[in-house]
């Protein structure tokens, strides 16, 4: 059932998805210079395990304020994936559908090992695929990255650099492993943060998810993913079958017009968090 959103509302939301920083580590002005799209760039070595001795990236956590983020659907019978930090805290959370309207979120779950969420409304239209078998994965692989940054349609695309140990303090505590992806280049017209795409999709070339998008190191040119055996022990835990179809495939000339059709399909849709205080969501 759709529920529209009072003016005002909208007006504050949309403010805020430009101010406010969700879950981002650092910002500069611009995206690093696009690097030649070569198939060479994958170096045959797997994705090792998680270890140790992985490198740390820390990130702050700021407190529940109204915005917006990205969720994409994993099942027809309506449940989304999401980053936690954008819809932990929220009183009330929705999914724009279109201009003026919003689906209301009946449910979510946090994981609480994880920047991971899953979201439950009556029905979803398109379900995308998930790959979890991050053994499989390629140091050098692709990855074309979808939402909205900024609280408006971008998306950009990444090659794989290897595993990290995401800590995140403030809100709540939580260190998992992660994917790090340096950043090749974004679609014309979109620079500075990528605030706004947490929570949406990471795809592979061949149009299967294989991360959620959750932090930026804009000054070190790096885009943080949720690992996907973080999301496989979310579904297992909250017992959620994913079952969805791929994308159609993906390459650094046609992301951009793909993940218009994505976002036209509401494969990938927008997430409006409402903070406590803040007012409802319908009239």
């Amino acid at each position: 059932m759709f529920r529209l959103i009072p003016d005002w509302l909208l007006y504050i939301i949309v403010i805020a998805a430009v101010v406010f920083v969700l879950f981002r580590i650092d910002q500069r002005a611009d995206a690093p210079e696009a690097l030649p799209d070569a198939p060479s760039s994958v170096n045959g070595s797997y994705l090792p395990p998680p270890s140790i001795y992985d490198p740390e990236v820390l990130v702050e956590v700021g407190p529940v304020s109204s915005g917006m983020g990205s969720a994409f659907a994993i099942s027809e019978e309506g449940w989304w994936l999401t980053a936690r930090h954008v819809v932990d805290g929220c009183e009330h959370v929705g999914l724009i559908v279109s201009r003026g309207q919003a689906v209301q979120v009946t449910e979510v779950k946090r994981a609480l090992f994880a920047d991971l969420a899953l979201l439950r409304t009556d029905q979803a239209p398109v379900a995308l695929a998930l790959d979890t078998s991050e053994r499989d994965f390629q140091i050098g692989q692709r990855a074309f990255h979808v939402g909205f940054p900024q609280g408006r349609p971008g998306e950009a695309y990444s090659r794989l650099i290897g595993r990290e140990t995401l800590v995140a303090r403030g809100r709540y505590d939580v260190e998992e492993p992660v994917l790090a992806w340096a950043e090749l280049g974004r679609t014309s017209g979109l620079g500075g943060s990528l605030a706004g795409i947490s929570g949406g999709p990471a795809f592979s070339s061949n149009g299967q998810v294989i991360g959620v998008t959750i932090a930026e190191s804009a000054r070190r040119g790096r885009i943080y993913t949720a690992a996907p055996s973080s999301v496989l022990r979310l579904l297992r835990v909250e017992q959620v079958e994913a079952a969805g179809a791929p994308a159609p495939r993906l390459t650094s000339d046609n992301y951009g017009q793909q993940s218009d059709d994505l976002r036209r399909e509401l494969a990938v849709a927008q997430v409006v968090c409402v903070a406590p205080g803040d007012g409802p969501l319908n009239r």
